[in-house]
């Protein structure tokens, strides 16, 4: 059978167990299938959730102090569900999966509940996410995932959408400020550490569990966050956060980190870190939803407009070019 045809109909491996020995990435046409559809769907939602959750949750917790309650309580549940499981950590690439914390739940994490501190949640969920596959597509070069230039040509006609999503949302005419784009920059270097997080992952997962590594990753992320809460409030002020700080912070934790983060690292672990990013740019419509069932806030037209060809985009990213007919002795 060719390598194309067995790839299409593989079923995803398991989150508490480690691809097989030759490794490798999909078939990018299993990117359109309905199951795997609805995992990015659901991933984008709790990816979504997270901004509206962490601008609620920043409104009595200082951002570093949160960031790190939100991993503690991440960390709780995951070891409880390898504990469960039996899922052992990937001790052997602890190299590849420090670096992985301290890019993607350190430095991610940190840099974007700052820069959410000076802008608007709206700016932070339309900039991060339309921000993280064209910086991880570039890192995906350097461990050898191909750049097709179909690949190419959807990352930039979603692009196109994020960017009209983005600007049909600020039509109010209001100038931007020096500190809204501070923090518009901290939201976007966030991206690029998220990005540089997925590329890294991408190695570790081509031998090793998603459970595993996204446990290890988020307990070694506590760890690195613990110190900085110190320059906040030292964690004095845990009890006055409230009820509906707390309840956020319980939503960063399970909904946006266990529940996103595991179904995000099997994407990157199936399809490879540039598809697998193509997650991100399906949030900044997860958010429109939510504004409008949550919060009864009606998108624009140039919103959906713009929602619309981030579709097409991710559509065109995902396609597979045409396969040339071989030779029966040909092989993959």
């Amino acid at each position: 059978m060719e390598r194309t045809e067995e790839a299409t109909n593989a079923e995803p491996v398991p989150l508490n167990e480690a691809p097989g020995p030759t490794g490798g990435f999909f078939y990018d046409a299993a990117v359109l299938r309905p199951r795997v559809v609805l995992a990015y769907s659901t991933a984008a939602l709790a990816l979504a959730a997270q901004w509206v959750a962490a601008k609620v949750a920043l409104g009595a917790a200082p951002p570093l102090e949160l960031a790190t309650m939100r991993f503690a309580i991440a960390s709780v549940v995951l070891v409880a569900l390898s504990l469960v499981t039996r899922t052992p950590p990937p001790i052997r690439h602890w190299r590849l999966v420090t670096a992985a914390a301290a890019l993607g739940f350190f430095g991610f994490n940190s840099l974007a509940f700052l820069g959410l501190r000076l802008t608007p949640a709206a700016d932070s969920a339309l900039i991060v996410p339309t921000a993280i596959p064209v910086a991880t597509a570039m890192f995906a070069t350097l461990i050898r995932e191909r750049l097709t230039s179909r690949k190419l040509l959807g990352f930039a006609v979603a692009s196109v959408g994020a960017a009209i999503v983005i600007v049909g949302g600020q039509q109010d005419g209001a100038e931007i400020s020096t500190t809204r784009l501070l923090g518009n920059l901290l939201e976007l270097a966030s991206a690029v550490s998220w990005a540089a997080c997925l590329t890294v992952s991408a190695v570790v997962l081509r031998t090793e569990s998603i459970l595993g590594f996204v446990t290890m990753a988020s307990v070694l992320g506590t760890v690195m966050l613990f110190p900085l809460g110190f320059l906040e409030e030292g964690y004095r002020d845990l009890l006055d956060w409230g009820t509906q700080a707390w309840l956020a912070a319980l939503s960063l934790g399970v909904i946006s980190t266990v529940v996103a983060f595991l179904i995000f690292f099997w994407a990157v672990h199936r399809f490879g870190a540039g598809l697998g990013a193509m997650i991100s740019y399906i949030v900044p419509i997860a958010g429109l939803i939510l504004a409008f069932v949550v919060l009864g806030e009606r998108p624009l037209p140039l919103q959906i407009v713009g929602a619309l060809v981030i579709v097409l985009g991710v559509r065109l990213a995902a396609r597979p070019a045409p396969v040339a007919m071989a030779s029966p002795s040909a092989t993959y």
